[in-house]
């Protein structure tokens, strides 16, 4: 079952989703807003797998509504307007209905929804079992996987992450923040050191006042709200009399 909301600011158009998405049987409407704020809500409270989304919103728009949102669900945008439809598609859009639509153009999209979601829990299976030792990133247009054990360190740029790898020349750059990344890493062999690093412990060759060296030319600085747990994990790793 795919939970969705659809968002419209014409009444009209709302009632025709509605009666649309009854028809659809893998398909469960969660609620009907007539904006982004009112949808922004729904988002907060449910679990939501797809919208169905109209671009010209009061207050806020249906692009500027999914880009500010953090983990969007899977998107179909639904417009009068084919000049959207480029803009649409680079955020990753499932699909885009131009009003006016049908009930078989609706069940279309419905159908891309449906195999996205499915190519989506393929890949988090697949994720699952190898969660002790890898994990999936998309970087550049492709999905890649990643031996954890592999990372040397991560470094935070802005809204991206540059992960760098043993024996590998460029690192991988991401859309993700530090803290997603902070949680999927293992916290038996990873550490966040400053606010924008987190290192490989068993990377460390040597510690000298606010840096650790990670191997030949890589220091990391250590961050002031950092430095006490980490110094707490360096004094319980001393071989002491």
């Amino acid at each position: 079952m795919i939970r969705c909301i659809i968002i419209d600011d014409e009444p009209l158009a709302l009632k025709q989703m509605e009666n649309y998405i009854q028809k659809i049987p893998y398909l469960e409407l969660v609620a009907a807003c007539q904006s982004a704020i009112d949808a922004k809500e729904v988002l907060e409270k449910n679990k939501i797998d797809a919208i169905f989304c109209d671009i010209n919103l009061p207050e806020l728009n249906g692009l500027d509504f999914i880009k500010s949102l953090e983990n969007p669900p899977m998107v179909v945008f639904t417009t009068a307007y084919s000049e959207y439809a480029v803009e649409g598609f680079q955020l990753n859009a499932v699909d885009y209905l131009l009003k006016p639509f049908g009930c078989e153009e609706m069940k279309r999209a419905a159908e891309k929804l449906k195999k996205r979601q499915e190519a989506i829990r393929s890949l988090q299976e697949v994720s699952q079992i190898d969660e002790d030792d890898a994990i999936f990133l998309k970087t550049e247009y492709k999905i890649v996987r990643i031996k954890i054990s592999d990372i040397r360190y991560v470094e935070a740029m802005s809204e991206y992450l540059r992960i760098h790898l043993v024996d590998y020349q460029r690192p991988i750059i991401v859309l993700l923040s530090m803290k997603k990344m902070e949680e999927r890493l293992p916290s038996r062999s990873f550490m966040r050191v400053h606010r924008s690093y987190i290192i490989n412990l068993k990377m460390i060759q040597e510690i000298s006042k606010n840096r650790i060296m990670l191997g030949e030319n890589v220091e990391v600085p250590i961050g002031d709200s950092y430095r006490d747990t980490f110094n707490a994990y360096i004094n319980s790793k001393f071989l002491t009399k």
